[in-house]
């Protein structure tokens, strides 16, 4: 077994958040107007790179496990006019800009945005390139499902520039893929690694869920052993969320069959132990990197960053979130779209920014985020980089018993997670949360 008591977990799986930003999205505010938005976008220093995040929210097929801001699309019409209004935000967007801006990353997600056609995915680009100066070394990653990844859209995105691509794979188990409802054989997975790799896109990320329903030990070291065949650079090793207070369709999982406690943490672990064996490192909280790829590099320097993707090498002070959803990251704060389609469509067909909430920084906010960040990348920070224990006052007391039970470390100087204690990562960063508690927001598992 995993070697963690239940009284263990049911002490610290705190339900916290990923901490993908701080403060995080539950406790940013109504935005009456897109005004504030304009303006700090009107701020920003046009000799720094940005970054552009398309959210595209459709799919083929709702897969029951999802969390994702995405709807099942009957045709094609509301996709194609999407493809149209996320052109005319993009517009928007560069015209409240200081200059024509560089962009070092683009990241397609959502959804599936390979249910875009190759002709309006390969538009959609070149309105990029005619509106920003996308640097020659840019990453361009695209999420990709493998089960409708056609020969068509893979042309398309080579000739587009992409280069990274993330393909959805959770499980390979046909019992489990039945009861989220997403079947997914493995020659379908092994079929588009093949064409990414013959067109040039070479950089392949796989991601893989444990916790599903039905799903054991064995189940996800099979998953992991199978998708090593196929050789990919990087993997995204998440916990199942289980969260039907918001995504209704998640009721359609058995909850009963859910693994819990002991059970999600030595799927974890297995799974991390295989990838270990295979040649990957660990990066974080949940993903695995080959020692020659940018994320493993910079993990090892201690340059890696965490934003709405995850774990990154992206440098870039400004993400811009394009899409019903979406969330942007600018140096003054954070800018949430509206997740409503139509409410989305209607502020952008009249020539509103679709801001439906943000969230300014303070300068608390910022040192807590900077912890949090290197908490969550590093595994430690040193906290004399950031004012000392001084300016954190409720922060060691939330940490006494995940010190007393050898999950960290603590001195005069900061914070050391233990390996022991890096399933609770997530637990040891809430303790430098100034919000967690204020509201009614909930989270899921904390390992």
């Amino acid at each position: 077994m995993s070697g963690y008591s239940q009284a263990l977990i049911a002490t610290h799986e705190t339900r916290v958040p990923r901490y993908t930003s701080y403060p995080t999205a539950p406790y940013f505010l109504a935005a009456g107007h897109d005004g504030t938005y304009r303006e700090w976008l009107s701020e920003l220093d046009p000799a720094e790179p940005i970054s552009l995040y398309l959210h595209v929210p459709f799919c083929a097929a709702m897969c029951w496990y999802c969390g994702c801001n995405t709807q099942v699309a009957k045709s094609y019409l509301p996709i194609g006019d999407y493809v149209r209004l996320l052109d005319r935000e993009m517009a928007m967007v560069a015209q409240a800009l200081p200059a024509r801006m560089r962009v070092a990353h683009v990241h397609w997600g959502g959804g599936t945005p390979n249910t875009l056609t190759p002709g309006d995915f390969a538009w959609l680009m070149a309105a990029i390139r005619r509106r920003f100066d996308v640097l020659d070394d840019a990453e361009i990653a695209v999420e990709i499902d493998p089960r409708h990844l056609t020969a068509e859209q893979v042309s398309a995105y080579a000739l587009a520039g992409v280069n990274r691509a993330s393909l959805g794979v959770q499980t390979l188990d046909d019992k489990i893929q039945r009861a989220i409802n997403r079947v997914q054989p493995f020659a379908s997975v092994a079929a588009a690694a093949h064409r990414l790799r013959e067109a040039g896109i070479s950089r392949l990320n796989f991601d893989l869920i444990y916790g599903l329903p039905g799903q054991t030990t064995a189940d996800v070291v099979a998953t992991v052993a199978e998708a090593m065949l196929l050789n990919p650079d990087r993997i995204a090793l998440f916990g199942y969320a289980h969260v039907p207070w918001a995504k209704a369709h998640q009721r359609r999982i058995d909850e009963t069959a859910l693994p819990q406690g002991p059970e999600r943490l030595e799927q974890s672990m297995a799974a991390a132990r295989h990838l270990e064996q295979s040649g990957f490192r660990q990066i974080g909280l949940d993903h695995f990197a080959r020692e020659d790829d940018p994320l493993a590099i910079a993990a090892a320097a201690g340059q890696l960053h965490r934003n709405f993707q995850g774990y990154t090498t992206d440098t870039a002070d400004t993400l811009i979130g394009l899409g019903p959803s979406a969330i942007g990251a600018l140096p003054q704060g954070y800018i949430q779209n509206d997740p409503g389609f139509r409410n989305w469509s209607d502020h952008v067909g009249n020539d509103r920014l679709p801001v439906a909430r943000w969230r300014g920084l303070i300068e608390d906010d910022r040192r807590r985020r900077a912890v949090i960040e290197r908490l969550m990348c590093d595994g430690r920070v040193d906290l004399d980089r950031f004012g000392g224990w001084s300016g954190f006052p409720e922060a060691r007391g939330r940490l006494n018993a995940m010190v007393e039970d050898g999950l960290v470390k603590v001195d005069e100087h900061g914070v050391m997670v233990t390996d022991y204690g890096r399933p609770f990562l997530r637990a040891a960063a809430s303790a430098f949360d100034r919000y967690l508690g204020l509201g009614t927001a909930q989270h899921s598992s904390g390992v």
